[in-house]
């Protein structure tokens, strides 16, 4: 046998140093690429470059927590639902963001989908809200069906909730095989915030039985609708006077769009957004309560903060 020197011994070393290396950039290549629980992709880039910004965002952030693909199926039926509830156009911040839903709607035919419905129960006149919010063209033009939510068609639905037992829900949304939550974070006046699981009230009808009690019905909708993906809209955010808005002063440009699985973990990076404590906001500390998702995402969850230019 061949007595060993101290020249094999370094060779040796070396060569399980290397490996252990190369494993080591390999496993940091495979984290880096795995699919994360929540996405925060900002814009570093030139700020009037808006639908660029809205478009590349929304592609990144839907990219790193595992692509449309992860969601949507061959032949799958989907509902994207913005916040489209009142009669202003994209500048105030009242609605959500139409480059977002346009992107979104393009992503899940790019993944395979057979038809994609766009569609929210607005508060204001829908057929004016539709048009001047900018997201009904955007979203035709990527080729989805823009839905009329007719409010008589809604029907009683079984929540199951601890304050709403049933409700009437618009039966074609449910009825999806994939509901994309898609809402603009906004400042409210009764909730202090409104954003993913607030955007739920857009769903349903008899919202006066909401305002009774706005964070145990928003949990109980929330948990109804079993969110699989949610993206938060925080290009332009309303700082005050929500969610109706119609002030320039009261918005705020955050070039900013977070997708992901936790509509808790995006309702609370929202409220950091806005300048809010999530634990001080009742309608996302419900929702952590309830086992929703988790307010301390940067605790829990696998989170990937990321700049775009």
């Amino acid at each position: 046998m061949k007595k060993s020197t101290r020249r094999d011994f370094l060779k040796q070393s070396a060569l399980a140093t290397g490996a252990l290396a190369a494993a080591g950039r390999l496993a940091i290549a495979e984290d880096a690429a795995s699919p994360v629980d929540m996405c925060i992709a900002k814009w570093e880039g030139d700020p009037d470059a808006l639908t660029e910004l809205a478009t590349r965002l929304t592609e990144e952030a839907i990219e790193a927590i595992g692509g449309m693909g992860r969601f949507v199926n061959q032949g799958d039926v989907i509902w994207v639902k913005p916040n489209i509830a009142w009669d202003h156009s994209p500048e105030y911040a009242a609605n959500t963001n139409p480059d977002v839903v346009k992107t979104l709607v393009r992503l899940c035919f790019d993944a395979g989908a057979r038809q994609v419905k766009v569609g929210d129960n607005p508060c204001h006149q829908w057929e004016r809200t539709y048009r001047n919010s900018g997201i009904a063209d955007a979203a035709r033009e990527a080729g989805a069906d823009v839905i009329h939510v007719d409010r008589s068609r809604f029907r009683d639905m079984e929540i199951g909730g601890g304050r709403l037992q049933t409700h009437p829900v618009y039966p074609e949304i449910v009825e999806s095989d994939l509901v994309i939550n898609v809402p603009v974070a906004k400042h409210h006046g009764s909730t202090t915030v409104t954003l993913c699981m607030k955007n739920y009230m857009g769903v349903v009808e008899n919202r006066g039985v909401f305002h009774q009690d706005l964070p145990s019905c928003i949990r109980d909708i929330t948990a109804f609708m079993k969110p699989r993906i949610s993206v938060l809209d925080a290009i332009r955010v309303l700082t005050a006077n929500g969610p109706t808005g119609g002030n320039l002063d009261d918005v705020r440009r955050m070039d900013t769009v977070a997708a992901g699985t936790d509509v808790v973990a995006l309702d609370a990076f929202g409220c950091e957004l806005l300048g809010h404590d999530p634990h001080t906001i009742d309608t996302v500390t419900y929702g952590h309560e309830a086992g929703l998702g988790e307010i301390d995402f940067r605790d829990k969850l696998n989170v990937r903060e990321m700049t775009i230019s």
